[in-house]
């Protein structure tokens, strides 16, 4: 074998091993981070979960407002990823105890009673004004002694929960908005930001605060972090009074 033969299989020997290196690290590092996701939502391959719905404002109980379902949509993206089943079922069709599936459950206690049942047990320290009479403070959230109020296409506000009841439990996560475009906001910034709440709360319950600005023009593209309030979430009122 003269020195440009060696040099050949040489370069291809290097090659393949190069490639077989890359393709074992590509590998691992999306296994890896397939992993860490299926931890913080709760679905393992094969695994079931719920996505409760709740009904339109002003509609019959069977009505979906269009951005709810967009939610929807957003959220089955991540249910798909993780390799897991969905079930759809309405907010008052839905019949399970707490952490035996994962449950995404979208919109405020006004349209959804499931998420009156949620904000009672697992986030006392939450409140919703849901009358339907005009006033200054219809639908504003009230946490930590702050009350978020909604003004109509300027400002929306919606919050965005992971609740367990310990380890091992499978996790709820709560999208409690003032409109249907607050909710899908939710639901948009979950899609996004879910490895930076993964590395931050790990499989830990949280709640934090979200705004959407000028929904009008934006929609629900346009939306920031207000706060982390989890723990005045999570104390009763009585206690924070």
């Amino acid at each position: 074998m003269n020195d440009d033969v060696r040099n050949i299989v040489l370069g291809v020997i290097a090659t393949a091993v190069s490639g077989g290196f890359g393709w074992f690290s590509r590998t691992y590092l999306w296994r890896r981070a397939l992993r860490r996701k299926q931890a913080f939502f709760g679905l393992p391959t094969g695994a079931d979960c719920v996505f409760v719905v709740n009904r339109q404002m002003g509609g019959n109980d069977s009505s979906l407002h269009r951005s709810d379902a967009f939610a929807l949509l957003e959220v089955s993206a991540l249910i798909k990823d993780c390799g897991a089943n969905v079930q759809i079922v309405t907010h008052d069709g839905a019949r399970q105890g707490f952490g035996e599936r994962a449950e995404f459950c979208v919109g405020g206690p006004a349209s959804n009673t499931r998420t009156v049942a949620h904000l009672a047990s697992m986030l006392p320290g939450v409140r919703m004004a849901v009358s339907d009479e005009p006033a200054a403070d219809r639908g504003a959230i009230v946490v930590g002694g702050e009350s978020y109020r909604w003004q109509k296409g300027l400002v929306e506000y919606v919050l965005l929960a992971r609740l367990t009841s310990g380890r091992g439990s499978r996790p709820v996560f709560l999208l409690c908005g003032q409109t249907a475009n607050s909710n899908q906001a939710a639901a948009r910034y979950l899609a996004k930001h879910h490895v930076h709440l993964a590395r931050t709360y790990g499989e830990e319950s949280f709640c934090i605060l979200l705004k959407v600005i000028n929904s009008d023009a934006y929609g629900p593209d346009v939306t920031e972090l207000v706060a982390d309030v989890t723990a005045p979430a999570r104390t009763p009122v009585a206690a924070v009074a």
